[in-house]
């Protein structure tokens, strides 16, 4: 599979999905101007991931700050992890920001895959 792995920027988050290094990570600050068009791309992978995954997957998440756009985008992106055996996301949040663990929280309960919170 083709690897995605794109820097990130003040407004994009990084993306790396790579399958066979076993990184799936979104990290970052995300307010893309077009959240739809930003995440498409994500969205598209994990789809053709779903075909053929890795026995265990840890889609980790850290993000320090989203907009409302990239929240729906978000959710579109975990309830497309919801098809993949042996998923499990890793939501990251600094140990003093109760808005991004509530966030986590508010999302894991919105889809049928399981959570890990971890603190950095």
């Amino acid at each position: 599979m083709e690897i995605i792995n794109n820097g990130g920027t003040e407004d994009t988050p990084k993306v790396v999905l790579d399958k066979g290094n076993s990184i799936f990570e979104i990290s970052g600050r995300s307010l893309p101007e077009d959240a739809a068009e930003f995440y498409e791309p994500i969205i598209n992978w994990i789809e053709q991931y779903q075909k053929q995954p890795n026995p265990a997957t840890n889609f980790m998440f850290k993000l320090e700050y989203f907009n409302t756009a990239s929240s729906k985008l978000i959710l579109d992106v975990l309830s497309s992890l919801e098809a993949i055996d042996g998923i499990k996301v890793i939501w990251y949040y600094h140990e003093d920001d109760e808005d991004m663990e509530e966030a986590g929280q508010e999302f894991s309960e919105l889809v049928d895959v399981p959570f890990e919170f971890k603190t950095y």
